[in-house]
This record gives C-alpha cells, sequence and structure tokens, in this order.
C-alpha cells in the first residue's frame, strides 16, 4: 500500500487490489510518513498487566486483611490464595503478575507477613468507619493521621547520593551518638498541614498534649478526628477520659469536640502520615551529619514550615502530588503502602 503510494499509483486501485479497508490504507501511509518502516511494521506495545491500577490496588486491598477473613485457614497469604480471590472478585491475574506487583513495590515476600498484613479480626469494621468519616467530611470538621517519628539517633547517616566519578562514600559502623530524637505530628488531610513537637518519650501524656495543640490551632472547627494506630498510649484510659472531659467543657463552653477514629492493629500501612514521614526522612535524615539534637530539630522544622507554606499558597488535599520526595501520594486508601520499609 505504501509502495503504490509513493510510486504516484492510484490509492483506490491499489486498496482495491490489495483488499483493504479505507481506514487501513489511511493508517498505514500515516504510520510510515510519521517514522518510516520501522514504525509501519513495529507490533504494538501491549500494556502489562503488573502495571494496572486497579489489579494493583485489588492486591493489596487483600494483602491487608488476614486470609481467614475469606475463610482461608492460614495465619499468611499466598500467592495461589491471592489468585484465587482475585479470580473470585472479577479481577484475574496470574501468579506471576501478583509476585511482580508485590516486588514492584519494594516489599519482599519474607516481609510481607510483618508489614503487609492486619491481623486485627474488626479490621473491615474499623476500616469503614474512617472511610464514612472521610467521605462525610464537612468544612468546618478536620480529620487528623497521628503518629510519632523515632526514636532515632543523630549520628552520621548513609543513603544513596549523587557522587562524583572514583569517589567512594562512607561511614563509619561504630559512631557515638549525638542524642535521641522523637517526634509527634499529625496531618491534617483537608489542609495538608503537619503539627509537630518533640517528645522525650511515646506516652499518653504526649498524646494528650498533641490534642490539646490540635484544639487551640484548630479552635474554629466544630468537630476534630483524631486517627492513629493501635499502640497502647493512643487508646489508653487516661486519654479516653481527657477526650470525655474536654468534650463535655466544649458543649458548655464552646469549641471544637473530639472523636476518635482508631485505625485497625498493625496497619501502619493505612496511616496517611507515614508517607510524609518518608519523604522528610529522605529529604533531611538519609546522608544527614546533623553536629547535635537541635541542628536536626532546625533542619525538621524548617522541612515542615516550607511544606505547610507550599500547601497554605496552593491548596489541596493530602493526596496526588505531595510536596517533597514521599514515597506515596498520602491520601487514605485500603490498598495503599505508606510505610515505606526503609525510610528509617
Amino acid at each position: 500500500m505504501v509502495l503504490g503510494a509513493e510510486r504516484g499509483l492510484q490509492i483506490q486501485a491499489v486498496q482495491d487490489c490489495l483488499g483493504l479497508s479505507r481506514a487501513s490504507q489511511r493508517r498505514y501511509r500515516r504510520l510510515f510518513r510519521k517514522g518510516g518502516a520501522p514504525a509501519l511494521f513495529s507490533r504494538k506495545a501491549k500494556p502489562r498487566k503488573r502495571h494496572d491500577e486497579e489489579l494493583k490496588a485489588a492486591v493489596f486491598r487483600l494483602l491487608h486483611e488476614p486470609p481467614a477473613n475469606y475463610g482461608i485457614n492460614r495465619t499468611s497469604w499466598r500467592i495461589a490464595d491471592l489468585c484465587d480471590q482475585l479470580r473470585a472478585a472479577g479481577t484475574p491475574a496470574c501468579q506471576h503478575v501478583v509476585s511482580q506487583i508485590v516486588r514492584d513495590a519494594g516489599y519482599k515476600w519474607r516481609k510481607a507477613r510483618v508489614v503487609l498484613t492486619s491481623a486485627d479480626p474488626a479490621y473491615s469494621e474499623k476500616l469503614a468507619h474512617v472511610q464514612a468519616i472521610l467521605s462525610r467530611l464537612q468544612p468546618d470538621e478536620a480529620f487528623f493521621s497521628i503518629d510519632e517519628f523515632g526514636p532515632f539517633s543523630i549520628r552520621t547517616r548513609g543513603g544513596s547520593a549523587l557522587t562524583a566519578p572514583g569517589e567512594e562514600r562512607t561511614v563509619p559502623q561504630w559512631q557515638r551518638s549525638r542524642g535521641r530524637l522523637i517526634m509527634t505530628a499529625a496531618l491534617e488531610l483537608s489542609g495538608n498541614q503537619v503539627t509537630h513537637f518533640y517528645s522525650a518519650k511515646k506516652n499518653t501524656a504526649e498524646m494528650i498534649r498533641m490534642m490539646d495543640t490540635l484544639v487551640a490551632r484548630y479552635a474554629d472547627r466544630r468537630r476534630l478526628y483524631l486517627s492513629w494506630d493501635a499502640a497502647s498510649w493512643h487508646v489508653s484510659k487516661a486519654l479516653q477520659a481527657h477526650i470525655e472531659a474536654h468534650n463535655a467543657a466544649a458543649a458548655e463552653h464552646g469549641g471544637p469536640t473530639v472523636e476518635t477514629a482508631p485505625l485497625p492493629a498493625g496497619a501502619q500501612f493505612l496511616n496517611v502520615i507515614e508517607a510524609v514521614f518518608s519523604g522528610m526522612a529522605r529529604a533531611i535524615v538519609h546522608n544527614s551529619d546533623y553536629g547535635s539534637v537541635d541542628e536536626a530539630k532546625a533542619a525538621i522544622d524548617r522541612y515542615f514550615e516550607k511544606r505547610n507554606a507550599h500547601f497554605r499558597e496552593h491548596p489541596q488535599r493530602a493526596g496526588r502530588k505531595i510536596w517533597g520526595l514521599e514515597r506515596t501520594p498520602a491520601v487514605f486508601s485500603d490498598a495503599a503502602t505508606f510505610k515505606d520499609p526503609a525510610y528509617r
């Protein structure tokens, strides 16, 4: 078809002789003009199934739940079981594709039992509760993802960095720590703002301190939702008593009321702020050599100050494109893997 057209033969005659449709002859000639013979004879690249976002979401949605939820008498998932459940849900995939999806996400199968699966028998109910809150969140309400980063020691740290030819970066195996640091932080999902402070310990007193800080900062809101994992100090009786006392005072004197939206036990991968911690660690903790705890704190403060300013100038819910170097978009999803296995 192309040769006939290039030699000046009548297109209709060549088309009839070869038994081609008008659409086919136009496509052949367009491909040849665009890229010559290589474009004309190249095979169409078929999209790889392992890059299908819907399939990836379905795989991680299964991995996050214990197999017992699907009537499988095992404590951990097998590839064959995942394939069976995917097929039953209408998203079939072979074992090779499922294995590749898990590996592409940065997880090794031996870690899947620890990182990717929650053994909480109430996983589905707790997840549905959080999703229901987010689906009806009002402008005068705020939802916070809360967690602690650390403790981590202040010392020379390694990581990936651009190096000159012949240069070899080294980090001493044995180092004297210059101090240790714990940061407690809350990510407000609607405005993408991070509230943080530094703690000596992880305990109930620090959770009460965070709650009081958020109540003061978001005093114009009607209700605040606090979401965190199932650590003992996040669900303590003292914390619940403080929340009840605050709500009673708020009903009488005004101010936002506080409700909790706990995540399933062992489900750090659902905690949205983990994605922000990952970006912060990659930006200013990896490859760092801070001389003191105060120097490290100053770097963290600058990072969050700049990040918060960015989202005040460019309002956006937590998700899609997150400023910094986050490993995954910080948006709540039951198919997400916010906890970067290597960010510390």
